[in-house]
């Protein structure tokens, strides 16, 4: 009988990724218990953490915009913002997808600077009441490590050409035309993202002081200088994206089985399956 047993543990341990390939294929293809699923005709599309990286949202936007099923998107948004570049990617991809079907962001958490930037083109902006919203503003820094560096015996050695190709260095004090480089360099930046906010939201440009210059504002106090539209919840975002697209039985996009099974494999799933041939037990965080 234990010789049985062991064999069969061996076998198990010597053919796991096999038995593991089975179990992708079983999870893929096994059919469901539940009614064939109707076909989905609203999107949710998340903005979440800092934006490093404008290419998994844009794929998402561009497969949105694509799909003749969809009949509008939903922008969930709660990122603290990030690079520049990444996030006018996005800002003017929802542009481009507002043209051909109703977008709606709601900020779920924070929606500031770059998030916010991303979020304008939308036809409504939707914030949860506690949501934080605005922080329209430009920042650029960087140490002045020189003192340090001179504790420890490091002398930087630098070649360059062109007067500003060390600006915004870590180590020395910046010059004075050094830093009027940078500041005119932060000042075209954000005048771009005021033009695009007081454009986007129908704003005065000539008032930006009062919904720009960095601020940060809660939910209401973010409607009552035009930066959002409405203070709600995340099921009266949902309920608002469906009236827009004319949708009567909103069915919601879900990741297909193979994306949602490899996206857990990535994480968690793979221990959670070796705790089940070996007896382990495991409470891991979804």
């Amino acid at each position: 009988m234990f010789k049985k047993i062991s064999n069969l543990l061996k076998w198990i341990g010597e053919h796991f990724k096999g038995l593991l390939f089975v179990l992708i294929l079983l999870l893929l293809f096994m059919p469901s218990a539940e009614a064939p699923m109707k076909k989905a005709n609203l999107q949710e599309i998340k903005l979440f953490g800092p934006i490093v990286s404008a290419e998994k949202i844009l794929k998402q936007i561009e497969e949105a915009k694509k799909d003749k099923h969809i009949k509008g998107v939903l922008l969930n948004v709660n990122s603290p913002g990030g690079a520049v570049p990444p996030s006018i990617e996005i800002s003017y991809a929802i542009r481009d997808l507002a043209k051909e079907k109703p977008v709606i962001a709601y900020a779920s958490g924070i929606m500031a600077s770059g998030s916010y930037y991303s979020s304008i083109f939308a036809d409504r902006i939707i914030a949860n009441p506690g949501a934080i919203v605005g922080s329209i503003g430009v920042i650029m820094e960087s140490a002045d490590l020189h003192e340090l560096l001179d504790k420890i015996g490091v002398k930087p050695q630098i070649v360059k050409e062109g007067t500003y190709k060390e600006a915004g260095t870590p180590t020395r004090q910046w010059t004075p035309q050094e830093r009027a480089e940078l500041e005119r360099l932060t000042k075209e930046t954000y005048d771009l993202f005021v033009g695009d906010v007081a454009k986007a939201r129908h704003l005065d440009i000539n008032d930006s002081k009062s919904y720009a210059d960095a601020h940060i504002f809660l939910a209401a106090h973010a409607k009552q200088v035009g930066l959002i539209d409405r203070v709600g919840t995340m099921t009266e975002a949902k309920n608002a994206l469906a009236e827009k697209a004319g949708v009567k039985h909103p069915h919601w996009k879900k990741k297909d089985k193979l994306q949602t099974f490899m996206e857990k494999l990535g994480s968690n799933a793979i221990v959670q399956l070796q705790s089940y041939f070996y007896g382990m037990k495991a409470i891991l965080p979804y």
